[in-house]
């Protein structure tokens, strides 16, 4: 069978995030949150720790501690501290715990290397299954609030004389959010979560003119940079989850060398 192969099934792990990340990525991008994603995917490894703790899911542990770190930095933010303050004392503290629990798992063999920078070749089907759900729910959420959370994005001013809650779209984000990195933690890894959300909407900016067309090219860069890094990894025997960033990033500096040398002089 087809999915007995596992460069396949990492092809499909791949895509997989490739389509979730890239699309929710142009907001991360757009409302300068790069660092909020970084907290919530360090947040995730406590979640990795708490439960293998509690010999409960992966998935699940991740998903809930990354939904109550990025509700925590969103409700705090306004409230007497700078934003990239209180994320930056999050996302290390978070790193940090979770890092120190996982060391008093007795018991318990895991392999932190694979949660902190991902490993693909190891995915299951059941990982399928997550993946692909995790990333069918994102891109449901992302198209079902596509109008609002682009009039949010653009003001709280506008979205309120619009009839719309910049606060709920805040809370549509946050959600899609963490269900990305508890999907990708397998893939890419907590500490390279961020790199996916950012790399490809970045390089996609210079190559679009509307909202819509900046996230279907980075949807597109997102997959080129998933296979490319995983064909990379596979002939230079190289880690597979940074060699994916690593491809994301040089297309991001194809991309914005188009930019420059398409730009006309004055």
């Amino acid at each position: 069978m087809i999915l007995d192969d596992f460069l396949f099934r990492a092809a499909l792990a791949g895509l997989g995030v490739a389509i979730a990340a890239a699309p929710l990525g142009c907001f991360v991008v757009w409302r300068r949150m790069a660092y909020f994603g970084d907290a919530t995917a360090h947040a995730a490894i406590l979640g990795v720790a708490l439960a293998l703790g509690f010999s409960m899911s992966v998935f699940a542990g991740a998903l809930v501690v990354a939904l109550v770190m990025a509700l925590t930095v969103s409700a705090l933010s306004g409230r007497g501290y700078a934003m990239d303050t209180l994320l930056g004392v999050m996302a290390h503290s978070a790193l940090a715990f979770g890092l120190v629990a996982v060391s008093f798992l007795q018991g318990v063999r895991i392999d932190l290397m694979a949660y902190l920078f991902g490993d693909i070749l190891a995915v299951s089907k059941p990982d399928l299954l997550i993946i692909w759900g995790g990333a069918v729910l994102v891109l449901f959420l992302l198209v079902w609030r596509w109008q609002a959370l682009l009039t949010a994005t653009l003001g709280s001013d506008l979205a309120y004389a619009s009839g719309i809650d910049p606060k709920r779209e805040q809370l549509v984000l946050t959600l899609a959010l963490a269900l990305v990195v508890a999907v990708a933690i397998k893939v890419v890894g907590v500490l390279l979560i961020a790199a996916m959300l950012i790399i490809p909407a970045a390089a996609a900016r210079p190559l679009s003119a509307t909202p819509e067309r900046m996230a279907c090219i980075a949807v597109l860069i997102a997959c080129l940079s998933a296979l490319g890094g995983l064909q990379a990894s596979f002939s230079l025997d190289t880690p597979t989850g940074p060699t994916i960033v690593c491809v994301a990033a040089l297309i991001f500096a194809l991309t914005n060398l188009f930019r420059v040398l398409s730009r006309k002089p004055a």
